[in-house]
């Protein structure tokens, strides 16, 4: 077995999974919305800098996580940017469980 052929076909089975294709129709959607996509990055950045604080250990700024929440609740309300963070999670999830196997099966060497 080549390690390398079979991640080559773990990486055309991401590609052609639901959960990817979903993602990615739906991210090209956004993009079309230049006001939208703006205000997804935005919020993007925000809880980026805020989770990389907790992962540090540090405390997360509270005014930053109200002003997180407050853009959550307003761009939920487009039912475009609902679908597009629902497939988002989705795909997360599906990526985090391959990292989670894969970790599980070195896990004694690391």
């Amino acid at each position: 077995m080549n390690v390398y052929d079979e991640v080559n076909n773990l990486a055309r089975a991401l590609k052609e999974s639901k959960e990817y294709l979903e993602y990615k129709e739906v991210k090209q959607e956004i993009i079309k919305l230049p006001e939208l996509k703006k205000q997804i990055d935005e919020f993007e950045k925000i809880r980026y800098e805020e989770q990389l604080l907790a992962m540090q250990g540090e405390k997360q700024s509270e005014e930053k996580m109200k002003k997180l929440q407050e853009l959550y609740e307003i761009l939920v309300k487009n039912p475009n940017v609902k679908d597009y963070f629902d497939k988002e999670v989705r795909f997360n999830i599906l990526v985090a469980d391959v990292n989670k196997i894969i970790g599980e099966a070195i896990k004694d060497v690391l």
